[in-house]
């Protein structure tokens, strides 16, 4: 029986230290998860701050990250995917994505990004949120074909999302964001249409009135 306990406490040592060892590549892998998100986010700040290089760079180093993470997964898959990893993929989709359409005026491939298919789209749809700011703010600034032009693309992105039927129900959450993306264009389509129509009727009172004034010299 002897022999049977010290087997035991040997076991259990490694058990012990196999654990340990799980819980700590699991808090810094969530401490990357968690940097992959913040950077992702600050970098969306920059682009609608028009700053460029600064989102480029944080965009590098969010990259770096994310596949050190693919990495990691190799040896740790069970830690590394998970909710918490797919959430901050699909904040850097979003990051990437809104970056090139903004510089490139093109789409970044899923491939190019390194992402599952899943995680692009729910970053992607995500991106019309962006564009709404956005709009807003070119709308403040009085460029009204700007805002139509980015109305535009919000629109376009949510119809071939929403043509993609069996893939809404396949990618989970992807529907539900969907939605929200839809409530979101249509507000935006609000705002737009209003200061459209306020443009018109301003033009048309500024041509009643240079219609009158010429009158009364006649």
């Amino acid at each position: 029986m002897g022999d049977y306990l010290e087997q035991l406490k040997i076991i259990l040592k490694e058990v012990e230290q196999e654990l340990i060892q799980k819980d700590d590549v699991k808090e810094k892998a969530q401490q990357s998860m968690r940097k992959i998100g913040s950077l992702s986010k600050q970098t969306i700040l920059f682009i609608h701050q028009k700053k460029f290089q600064e989102a480029k760079k944080l965009l590098a180093d969010a990259k770096e990250i994310v596949s050190k993470l693919y990495d990691l997964a190799n040896i740790f898959p069970d830690i590394v995917y998970g909710g918490m990893f797919s959430a901050s993929l699909q904040e850097y989709a979003e990051a990437n994505i809104f970056f090139e359409l903004i510089q490139n005026s093109r789409f970044v491939t899923p491939k190019e990004l390194n992402l599952s298919p899943a995680d692009y789209l729910l970053g992607l749809v995500d991106v019309i949120g962006e564009f709404r700011r956005l709009t807003l703010d070119v709308l403040r600034e009085g460029a009204v074909e700007k805002s139509e032009e980015y109305l535009k693309l919000m629109d376009e992105i949510y119809v071939e999302l929403m043509a993609l039927d069996e893939v809404c129900m396949l990618v989970p959450g992807l529907r539900r964001k969907c939605d929200i993306a839809r409530i979101i264009v249509e507000s935006t389509r609000g705002d737009v249409t209003q200061e459209v129509r306020r443009r018109v009727l301003e033009n048309y009172l500024k041509t009643f009135e240079q219609v009158l004034s010429k009158k009364r010299v006649l």
